[in-house]
């Protein structure tokens, strides 16, 4: 008869996706992840069977932590223009006061591009939902009056999510508060009324 486990699974996955966030996936070592997670190596590979499993598994709760946190926004008071702007507000402000490390989804399509496997799956996945979300609030925008004329909401979208992804990689080099907002402000100018 197998043990139970005797670990909180979310809790090591959560710990394991902040040691990938910070590092990458190749650069994260299973002892890496052993620390991060506080498991022994057999533990690890015996709850996840193998460290890309494991990331596969930290990206997927990475990408429905981080969908949950940008619907709370979008999905909040205001003009569709308002929320795209407190939308890229409390970006900016997270990249400033978490390490900037940027987006997990993004670094993993710098560093890995669309493999076809279950990474590839879950950035497809996360990239669907994404777009999904903000051409729903594009849509609102056009209907509020508050976004322009003459585009489609799925361009809109992509647009945002291409300015979300540059503003993560901003973040990452280092790029000041001041020229990220610079950025969002001229994404914001090019699609508002």
């Amino acid at each position: 008869m197998a043990r139970p486990r005797e670990f909180d699974e979310t809790a090591a996955v959560e710990s394991a996706m902040h040691a990938f966030w910070t590092r990458g996936y190749e650069a994260t070592s299973t002892q890496d992840l052993c620390e991060a997670t506080g498991l022994g190596r057999s533990s690890v590979y015996n709850a996840f069977t193998s460290k890309r499993a494991l990331f596969e598994r930290s990206l997927a709760h990475y990408s429905a932590r981080g969908l949950a946190g940008r619907k709370a926004v979008l999905d909040g008071p205001g003009t569709a223009a308002e929320r795209i702007t407190a939308m890229f507000g409390a970006l900016i402000e997270e990249e400033l006061t978490e390490g900037r490390r940027g987006c997990l989804v993004v670094n993993t399509f710098t560093e890995l591009g669309t493999p076809e496997d279950g990474v590839g799956t879950a950035l497809r996945k996360d990239t669907e939902k994404q777009l999904t979300l903000l051409t729903e609030c594009a849509r609102e925008g056009t209907l509020d009056g508050s976004l322009q004329d003459g585009r489609t909401p799925a361009d809109v979208a992509e647009f945002l999510l291409s300015t979300i992804s540059g503003l993560r990689v901003m973040s990452r080099r280092g790029a000041s508060a001041e020229a990220m907002h610079a950025v969002a402000d001229l994404a914001l100018s090019a699609i508002t009324r």
